[in-house]
């Protein structure tokens, strides 16, 4: 994938229990993965979620396929 999750991808000790983050928020990349895998589309999470970006759901795609 060309996203650079690396720098949209963040972990803090103390956020969230040091899982990865999307740019600091407290919406983990689990939550993102969670809400594809239950059937939510990408407009329904941006919906909900209008913090996030097109490049933040693919950059916590790209952050899961790497690991």
């Amino acid at each position: 994938m060309s996203t650079d999750y690396a720098k949209r991808i963040t972990i803090e000790p103390g956020k969230r229990g040091g899982k990865p983050c999307i740019r600091g928020l407290r919406i983990t990349v689990a939550d993102v993965l969670g809400y594809l895998e239950s059937g939510m589309s990408e407009s329904d999470i941006l919906t909900d979620f209008p913090e996030l970006t097109h490049e933040d759901i693919e950059a916590c795609r790209a952050y899961a396929a790497e690991h």
